[in-house]
């Protein structure tokens, strides 16, 4: 009897820790992975980037950045419930940080042309405006493009406006900026005869008094400005498309676009 209550006590034992074996393999399985929906912690960070040196869309006011895009994507964020974390990065390397995984999107006032959908995807428009040249107030020799063979032609690197003075005028004539302010204050000083940006960066420059400069010519092309995800980031451009769609139709778009600009930039001009 004595030893048969010890096989009986061994058999017990190991029909028990089998049961705490399988107990923890079952554990293990339905355990939520590290870092997903049921990780402790906040809601997940939308972050997007953008020159910062690109008034009023994005610069730096008291140290802070704000802008009309920072603005924009904290209203997407919110949307997605998500929370908006911009991220300043150099504009002619701009989508190289984005396919380098550096953020997840662009809301840098980038224009959808056929080059960069080789290399990003882009969403809905987010706003349209359109390529424009501005001169010193005094300049009466340029009256359009056909004006600027020859003439000094400030733009911005890696821009669309840097395709445009290519076109307009000799290579060496062109002095790239950081900065579309930078050019545009340097028309006055005589450094250049003529600036190809935004046409609402422009107007909002003469309109603030930072410089006297006007307008010539009719834009140069009209324009459409999306948000950028990478190429295989089909998920995040129907993300951001949804809360795109929201903020136009509540409101909320109508309402930042009014703030900085006096009128509803997503409308054709």
């Amino acid at each position: 009897m004595k030893k048969r209550s010890m096989w009986s006590g061994v058999l017990l034992s190991t029909v028990l820790l089998g049961s705490l074996l399988l107990s923890a393999c079952g554990s293990d399985s339905s355990a939520p992975a590290a870092g997903g929906s049921g990780a402790a912690g906040g809601k997940k960070e939308f972050t997007y980037a953008m020159s910062g040196v690109y008034k009023p869309f994005s610069f730096k006011e008291n140290g802070t950045l704000t802008g009309f895009d920072v603005e924009i994507g904290q209203a997407l964020a919110e949307k997605m419930g998500m929370t908006a974390v911009p991220i300043t990065n150099p504009f002619e390397t701009i989508i190289q940080g984005l396919n380098s995984n550096k953020y997840d999107s662009i809301i840098g006032s980038l224009t959808v042309t056929e080059e960069r959908q080789k290399a990003v995807a882009f969403t809905n428009p987010y706003y349209r405006s359109g390529s424009q040249i501005f001169v010193n107030e005094d300049n009466t020799t340029i009256k359009s493009k056909e004006d600027l063979k020859g003439k000094k032609i400030g733009v911005v690197k890696a821009s669309n406006y840097l395709d445009w003075a290519k076109k307009l005028t000799d290579e060496d004539k062109i002095t790239q900026y950081d900065s579309d302010i930078t050019a545009l204050l340097d028309l006055p000083t005589g450094r250049l005869d003529a600036v190809i940006t935004d046409q609402v960066v422009g107007l909002r420059f003469i309109k603030e008094g930072a410089g006297k400069v006007k307008d010539v010519g009719e834009p140069l092309s009209f324009d459409e400005q999306a948000i950028a995800v990478r190429k295989d980031d089909k998920e995040g451009v129907e993300r951001i498309n949804k809360a795109l769609d929201e903020i136009i139709k509540d409101g909320t778009y109508a309402k930042i676009s009014e703030k900085w600009f006096g009128r509803d930039i997503l409308q054709k001009q």
